[in-house]
């Protein structure tokens, strides 16, 4: 079977399952053991000199591991191909977790910051409203290109070694990619790497908001946007989302009780928003999902056609 069958018919099971508890309750997540990996990797070379170089060897080292796993278990078949492709796609899982935030605002303030603190990272005990919807939007854009797009576009291209290279690697960026005293240099290398290997999918998941929304309009100030993003991927499907729901995200957060002026993405567009905004931006979710899943089964058919 092709990779685009085997994509199609993950998507589909992802979507129809997500991540049900009772199994993940009682087996970790491989998400969860690539973490274990990246994270005895820290705990055991991230000390003492050259730093950034044990940083390059690890990233290669799980880069190099990733492929080979990605490899043996390839040789499964396909069922077990499409089970564990779907394991590592997010989109069910993230449309919910946006979704519950919107239904959790809607209650009360608290409860909505509560909820939003479970997908982003900033500090969210002192946002109000509009923070916390803001937060919400911008966790599902970026994570719409890092665990749906991207695994997809990498599964497509490489099957499963090219779709654990990607995990193994985004999950290694999202533990030790910063840039703090810690991981400036150890974390340097992964960090990189993640970069590089979002380039496409980033820019494919913007592409893929612009023609949903049909915003081609906007397409010049959302490259403006994009280029001034702190982050070079996360910037563009944020951007295209912005335009899409003509709400302002980004600017001012803080982190670890330190506010950090970042520049505003749709600076001028509305920023008092809420509930009504998040879910319009889980509709939006599932529309690049079933523009995803139609491509993959377009180049499915144009594949065994010819």
């Amino acid at each position: 079977m092709t990779t685009a069958f085997v994509l199609a018919c993950a998507m589909l099971l992802d979507a129809a399952l997500g991540e049900p508890d009772w199994l993940w309750s009682r087996l970790r997540h491989p998400a969860v053991l690539f973490g274990d990996v990246v994270g005895f990797c820290d705990r055991r070379f991230n000390r003492g000199s050259h730093r950034r170089l044990k940083g390059m060897a690890v990233a290669a080292a799980l880069a190099i591991g990733a492929l080979v796993l990605g490899t043996a278990l390839a040789q499964l078949g396909w069922i077990a191909e499409i089970v564990i492709c779907a394991v590592l796609l997010a989109q069910r899982s993230l449309a919910q977790h946006v979704q519950d935030v919107a239904e959790a605002l809607r209650l009360s303030l608290p409860q909505g910051r509560n909820m939003v603190a479970r997908i982003v990272s900033r500090d969210t005990s002192e946002m109000d409203g509009p923070q916390v919807a803001r937060a919400a939007i911008e966790s599902a854009a970026e994570n719409l290109s890092d665990g749906v797009i991207a695994p997809a576009f990498w599964f497509l291209i490489g099957g499963l070694p090219g779709l654990f290279l990607y995990k193994v690697i985004n999950t290694a960026d999202s533990m030790i990619g910063y840039l703090n005293e810690r991981y400036a240099e150890f974390g340097w290398a992964s960090a990189k790497l993640d970069d590089l290997l979002n380039l496409l999918p980033a820019r494919l998941t913007c592409l893929m908001l612009v023609v949903l929304s049909n915003g081609w309009s906007h397409w010049r100030a959302i490259v403006e946007d994009a280029e001034r993003h702190i982050s070079p991927n996360a910037g563009w499907p944020e951007a295209a989302m912005a335009r899409a729901l003509n709400v302002a995200l980004a600017g001012p957060r803080s982190y670890h009780g330190k506010v950090r002026h970042l520049a505003w993405v749709n600076e001028d567009a509305r920023k008092e928003i809420g509930p009504r905004e998040i879910e319009k931006a889980v509709r939006l979710l599932w529309q690049v999902w079933a523009l995803a899943l139609g491509l993959a089964i377009a180049i499915f058919t144009i594949t065994y056609m010819f």
